[in-house]
This record gives C-alpha cells, structure tokens and sequence, in this order.
C-alpha cells in the first residue's frame, strides 16, 4: 500500500502544478483544448485525494458492524472517481469543445500553450512514471493486460489509466493548438476538446466496470480457484472438493471458502490436521487469501470431484 500512496501523492502534486498553469494560459489564448486539460488536470487532483481518502479509510480494523474489514472503502471511492472523470473530466470537455466548434475565436499567443504543453508532458511523464513503477512492483513476471486486468488495487491502476490518458489529451490538445493555428482554424482546437472529452469518458467507463466487479462481490480468478482444488485434492483422505467461492474484501486480502469431504474412516484429529495443512498451504501460495474457511462434509455417491 506504501507504494501505491507514493503513486497517488506524486499524481496530485503533478497535476496542481499543471492545472494552475493550463488554466492560466487557456485565460490568456482563449484556447479551449488548454481549458479542457486545465479542467483535466483539475479532476485528477481531486481524483487523488478521494482515493487517498479511501485509501485510508480501507485500513481502519475491523468492527462489530463490518466484521471484514473496510478494504471495500477503496472501491467505493474509486468508482466516485471514475463517474468524476466521466461527468466532470469528460463532460465538462466535451461540451467546451462543442461550444468552441460552434463559435470559434481565433487564438492568441499558441506559443504559450506549447510551452504548458511540453512542461505538462515532462509533468505527467513523471507521475506515470512513479505509478508504472509501483504497479510493476505489484505485477511480477505477470504479463501486462493480464497484470491490469487483475490488479484489485484502484490506487494503483486509476492513477496509470489518468495518467495514460492525461499524456495522450496533451498530445491530441497539441495537435488541436498547431492546427487551429497554423491552418487558421478554430474549429479544429474546439474538436480537440471533443476529442479529449471522449478519451477521458472511455477511461472512465473501464474504471467503473471494474470498480462495479468489486463492489459487487467479484471473485479470484479462475486459475487460483483450480490451484486451490488441486492443494485440496493433494491431502491424503480427501475423496471429493465442494464448489470454491471467494470475494475480494480489499485490495490485498480476499475470503475463500469451500467443503470437503474425506473418507468415512478418517479420524476426526486427522480431518483437523489436515484442514489445517490445505490452509497453510493455500496462504503460502497465495498470500492475499487470507479468509479461508474450509467446511468438512460427508462424501456425497457419484458427486464430481473439485467441482467448480
């Protein structure tokens, strides 16, 4: 989590800096792509406050009314980030770039907003840097889509989706500046706006979706569930291995429950001690599971074994 709040701490100090600045060069050129950026820049500061907020939060101990913990608070405040970036960062763009578009005003003094533009990039290029790293760190030897997609830490993976998408709104806000200006067309920077609007609620439609899975209840994947059953199925006297079900309660600790039947002989101290053991080993392999309950179960006639 360490990491991950360095990720969040460099992402905010990056964009007060840079939508200070935007803001003030969008007053002086009358650019609206430097307004959306500004805008942009604006979201992603508040963004990473209210995930340190949930960051925080999801580290209090667990109480009599939340038995589990508050890992959840994390998700929550993720996904009121991502609607922020939806409404807010992508809305507000949008629109701008549409009331450019429709009115478009010659702009004055470009220079400026190239020079924002470069500060902004080496900015950004910075803070996504810090947040590449501490997903690095969290990825391993995992491939990176199959990294991403199965992070369940939003301070880590939100602050790599605003930055990636921030670099690339600097890229389309510049292209939209140089051709407004050199072509002497406004309209082409007012559809730069569009253009910013549009990446950044795509961005933000991925964050919901994945913040909605773990709000939800969503589970380990697929390939941890079959582990599991294999580490079960390995401990002498075990004849069959009942459904896995699992939830991630926060973004490092998951529950995992399922039955297993042993064979009718089995002693009783034997069954415990062997509960135990598959517990051991699950937590070894997989240190995020750190809620396993295993339930002992009569062996039922003809049943599938690890059944899934």
């Amino acid at each position: 989590m360490a990491e991950s709040r360095t990720a969040l701490y460099g992402a905010m100090a990056a964009n007060v800096a840079i939508a200070t600045t935007k803001f003030v060069v969008a007053a002086v050129t009358g650019s609206s792509a430097m307004l959306s950026e500004g805008v942009h820049s604006l979201v992603d500061t508040g963004n990473s406050v209210l995930l340190l907020v949930g960051e925080h939060r999801s580290r209090q101990a667990p109480s009599a009314q939340h038995p589990f913990g508050y890992g959840k608070e994390l998700y929550f405040w993720s996904l009121i980030v991502a609607v922020l970036i939806f409404g807010v960062g992508g809305g507000v763009s949008f629109y701008e770039g549409v009331l450019h578009v429709r009115d478009p005003h010659p702009l004055e003094g470009a220079h400026w907003s190239y020079v924002v533009l470069g500060a902004a990039a080496v900015f950004e290029g910075i803070s996504f840097g810090i947040a590449w790293h501490a997903f690095a760190r969290e990825r391993g030897s995992r491939p990176f889509w199959q990294a991403l997609r199965g992070s369940k830490n939003p301070a880590v993976y939100t602050v790599l989706a605003e930055d990636g998408a921030a670099l690339l709104g600097l890229a389309v806000a510049a292209i939209g500046v140089f051709c407004s200006h050199a072509l002497d067309m406004p309209r082409l920077d007012g559809a730069a706006s569009i253009v910013i609007g549009l990446l950044l609620a795509g961005v933000a439609v991925l964050l919901i979706r994945e913040s909605r899975g773990l709000l939800v209840g969503e589970g380990i994947r697929p390939e941890t569930v079959q582990a599991i059953v294999q580490i079960a199925r390995g401990e002498r006297g075990v004849e069959q291995v009942g459904r896995v079900l699992s939830m991630y309660i926060g973004p490092e600790e998951a529950l995992v429950t399922f039955d297993v039947a042993f064979a009718a002989d089995q002693p009783v101290e034997d069954v415990g001690a062997a509960i135990k053991r598959i517990e051991a080993a699950i937590r070894a392999r997989f240190p995020t599971l750190r809620r396993i309950f295993i339930e002992p179960v009569s062996a039922v006639p003809g049943a599938e074994h690890g059944q899934q």
